[in-house]
């Protein structure tokens, strides 16, 4: 997973995000989260500070591979109680198997060049019954003219890839596309 680029920690640090995150925390299962929550890709740590202000009763662990989102996140979360922040692979997580009750990705998987490594490491580290939650841009046009203009490492997903290579790891995954289908919102049952 690389680090972001310039534009990219700008986009996870501004007013565009920032504004949005109450529609994502509203596509967000929180009911159904457990307690013991991992978030891979966490940027700026803005999804964790509105899940734990949502639910108090959440233990999260925020991660992300850039060093520089990992500190912004751990100046964010510093104040809230059982948060911690890390930097992580989401290819190769530093957890043991069945420790999370739930594994959330906002916007993310796309950056992971080998993204269906990712999805085995997020089975893997998923108690049973756990749930893996969040939401991620579709191959366009768009998102990818976007990103070939960025320059940054990326990897597209189609719903469809998505739920076949979740299958795989023994997780039913069901997808539906938002925003005239750019965006995918994804929960495992």
């Amino acid at each position: 997973m690389p680090v972001m680029s310039r534009v990219e920690r700008s986009f996870c640090r501004g007013v565009l995000w920032r504004l949005t995150g109450s529609a994502v925390l509203g596509a967000l299962p929180i009911e159904r989260l457990g307690r013991d929550v991992l978030e891979i890709g966490s940027g700026s740590g803005d999804v964790a500070a509105r899940l734990r202000q949502a639910q108090p009763t959440l233990a999260i662990t925020a991660t992300d591979l850039d060093p520089v989102m990992v500190d912004a996140a751990a100046r964010r979360l510093q104040s809230y109680p059982d948060v911690t922040v890390m930097a992580a692979d989401a290819t190769d997580l530093p957890f043991a198997d069945d420790s999370f009750d739930a594994v959330i990705s906002c916007l993310m998987l796309h950056h992971i060049v080998v993204w269906e490594q990712a999805v085995g490491e997020i089975a893997r580290v998923l108690r049973p019954g756990g749930v893996f939650t969040g939401y991620d841009l579709v191959r366009t046009p768009p998102a990818t003219a976007i990103h070939r203009l960025d320059r940054s490492p990326f990897r597209l997903v189609n719903p469809d890839e998505l739920t076949e290579v979740c299958a795989q790891h023994g997780l039913a995954l069901q997808t539906r596309t938002r925003l005239a289908g750019l965006v995918m919102q994804f929960n495992s049952r």
